[in-house]
């Protein structure tokens, strides 16, 4: 098998970088190597990285995640790139099943199954769809495992939470857009993967365990605030005119919803800042992706794709408040 490097993306938390790099020398595929990207941390965490074995990218201040995982892949020279969050607890043999899943034909990413660190009998996650109105879901989220969620499947949007690349992706697609900081750059990506005709595997065998945002905490006001924000970025990214007509109504429908939400766990103010701070940005973005923004076809048809599987799958494991009010207004249209 070729190498892998593993990229672990990391701000404070020395705790749970050390759990981590435990984890991860117990993995039963050899792991050519480690790379943190420390993002300014204060708390000794560069130090234990270093001690632990790992190779260490300091940077002075916290760039963000994309950035930070894209220095991590400019860094690597194997022919496989593994991402991980500081988080997440690995099972012995899930990253040996991801290399494995990458055997597949056309097959150029994999990712595995995401239990709830607090809950193992719930999901945290297992793949990413994304609706016509730029709002994504984490597919099982919050979701009690069961054989839905055990069955292989082909994915376009992989949770960059826990996932292996080839590195030949990134040349083909290009990096994380840093523009986006935190959230949502991993369902950018996978936007562009689907529109260039690549796809991956989702890989129940391969467990891991999430806490979910264990740095920040849930619903941050910072967290939220980038949600909102970057969903407009989607928009504004990858949205040809035509379909900014065709799903105007879904966009409001959909972002609107997710700010109320957003409201019902305190944080209205981050979301209204956050869909402003998309406004002032809007302009900017869609003029500097005019030369690759598909076509509305294409796009189109992406998002009715992944808007069908999420509701398939929201009907095979009940509703959540926010996908039953959206499909109940945004299919009228």
């Amino acid at each position: 098998m070729s190498q892998i490097t593993v990229i672990v993306p990391h701000w404070n938390r020395r705790d749970l970088l050390e759990r981590l790099l435990g984890l991860l020398r117990c993995q039963t595929c050899a792991i050519g190597e480690i790379v943190v990207v420390d993002n300014g941390s204060r708390d000794g965490s560069v130090e234990l990285a270093r001690n632990n074995g790992a190779r260490v990218v300091a940077l002075e201040r916290n760039v963000g995640f994309a950035a930070a995982v894209n220095r991590g892949i400019r860094e690597a020279r194997t022919g496989f790139i593994a991402v991980v969050n500081n988080d997440v607890a690995p099972q012995p043999d899930w990253l040996e099943r991801l290399r494995r899943a990458l055997d597949e034909p056309e097959t150029q990413f994999a990712v595995g199954k995401l239990q709830d660190a607090a809950q193992p009998e719930l999901l945290d996650g297992a793949f990413d769809t994304i609706a016509r109105a730029a709002c994504s879901w984490r597919a099982g989220a919050g979701r009690r495992d069961g054989p839905v969620w055990s069955e292989r499947r082909r994915i376009h949007l992989a949770p960059f939470t826990a996932a292996l690349f080839r590195a030949e992706l990134f040349e083909k697609i290009g990096l994380l857009d840093e523009r986006f900081e935190s959230y949502l750059e991993d369902v950018d990506f996978g936007v562009r993967c689907a529109l260039s005709g690549y796809s991956g595997v989702y890989e129940p065998a391969a467990v891991a365990r999430h806490q979910g945002s264990a740095t920040l905490g849930a619903w941050h006001k910072d967290t939220v605030r980038r949600i909102a924000r970057n969903q407009m970025l989607l928009v504004a990214k990858h949205y040809p005119a035509r379909c900014l007509i065709q799903c105007a109504w879904p966009i409001l429908v959909g972002q609107t919803l997710w700010g109320v939400v957003a409201l019902r766990h305190g944080r209205g103010l981050s979301y209204v800042r956050g869909k402003l701070a998309g406004l002032a940005m809007f302009r900017r973005v869609r003029t500097e992706c005019k030369n690759t923004r598909p076509s509305a076809p294409a796009l189109l048809s992406l998002l009715r794709r992944s808007e069908s599987e999420i509701l398939e799958l929201q009907r095979q494991t009940g509703f959540d408040a926010y996908w039953r009010w959206y499909f109940a207004l945004a299919r009228a249209a």
